[in-house]
């Protein structure tokens, strides 16, 4: 039997309903804050009452200014969930795995949170950032904190194009959003964060041509090279992911950096899949190669310097986690209804933008 179309439909809608702002527009600016949850019971209570209070904190600093496309995304480490909710657990969700090759290494890095928040104005980010971190300081150690801004023509500081190849439409959120195969999470995601420090004196010591085999791209316009002259250890041929002849796409939102002061220049990367296996085995093809060897010569010239796997559940199960043991909150994720709530229309009404219940800024 055909699926009907507009049940499959109504499906997508709720899952998109429930889900964390995890396809948000891309924004100017953006804020990535990834912090420890110290030791005691009380840090744990802490975490946990603010689960449901981001939406509360959101609003408030979402209200300053309805045309700033602020969002936020919070996520949660291996370690985390275990101390926060228990069983049940994301079936993928694990502590990043590191990968060794040679001189090339993925670090993997200390993470229990991650708040992804983005917006046309800095000063939005940096005040719920302010907000969150005034909520619960004390009950948190902050490991990373980067302040990333759009590179004039959403180049990173290589000078190439970023997230040409991001899903659009319907697609993206068939690629982010976990659905039926796990009921218990519908509407979550899984996202991998790694920070990259570049050589530039080095990578623009390169001719145009040469930079431009190992990315796979043309600089100027970004058009893709054609195979028959793009090398097999080319970025964008490692990165891309085919299974039964479909290729699996993930959502990038990475970031420029730097200190041109302390000569720092760099790209934070962060993927949103609904499975952390896609994301790990482009980075397998990176680091190691494909076949191993033959491996991404971008990183002859970038170095990961962190590295992070956190889950994100649906804004459904924030708002519904309490102040109890571990366990207790988990019960608490929403599986998508067959027939969802209609949501509010697109606009920026103060909401935090996540479902029938909040809005939904993704259009």
């Amino acid at each position: 039997m055909e699926p009907d179309p507009k049940s499959t439909r109504n499906a997508a809608e709720g899952l998109r309903a429930l889900a964390q702002p995890v396809a948000a527009p891309l924004t100017r600016a953006a804020i990535f804050l990834v912090v420890k949850i110290n030791s005691g019971t009380d840090s744990c209570a802490t975490v946990r009452s603010f689960c449901p209070d981001l939406s509360k904190l959101f609003r408030a600093v979402n209200f300053r200014d309805l045309e700033g496309a602020l969002s936020c995304v919070m996520g949660f480490g291996s370690e985390a969930w275990d101390r926060l909710f228990g069983a049940p657990r994301p079936a993928d969700l694990h502590p990043f795995r590191e990968i060794r090759s040679g001189p090339r290494h993925a670090v993997s890095t200390p993470g229990d949170l991650i708040f992804h928040i983005r917006a046309k104005r800095m000063d939005l980010c940096f005040e719920l950032a302010t907000q969150i971190m005034a909520r619960i300081g004390d009950a948190v150690s902050t490991v990373d904190e980067v302040q990333g801004f759009r590179y004039f023509d959403d180049r990173d500081l290589l000078g190439f194009v970023d997230g040409t190849e991001n899903p659009r439409g319907d697609l993206v959120f068939d690629s982010v959003l976990i659905g039926e195969e796990q009921p218990a999470f519908a509407g979550g995601s899984y996202v991998i964060v790694q920070k990259y420090l570049h050589d530039l004196s080095a990578w623009n010591a390169l001719s145009t041509e040469a930079q431009e085999r190992i990315i796979g791209r043309r600089k100027l316009d970004d058009i893709e090279l054609d195979d028959s002259v793009k090398p097999t250890s080319a970025h964008n041929a490692l990165t891309t992911i085919v299974e039964d002849g479909k290729e699996i796409k993930i959502l990038r939102d990475n970031m420029p950096f730097g200190r041109p002061g302390s000569a720092e220049f760099g790209t934070y990367f962060i993927g949103y899949s609904r499975s952390p296996r896609t994301i790990e085995q482009m980075l397998e093809n990176m680091f190691v190669g494909k076949p191993p060897g033959n491996y991404d010569r971008i990183l002859d010239f970038s170095r990961a310097v962190t590295g992070s796997l956190f889950f994100v559940p649906s804004a459904e199960f924030l708002d519904n986690v309490a102040e109890a043991e571990p366990g207790v909150a988990a019960s608490a994720a929403v599986t998508p209804a067959a027939e969802p709530a209609p949501s509010a229309p697109p606009g920026n009404n103060g909401s935090l933008g996540i479902g029938s219940l909040k809005g939904d800024p993704h259009e």
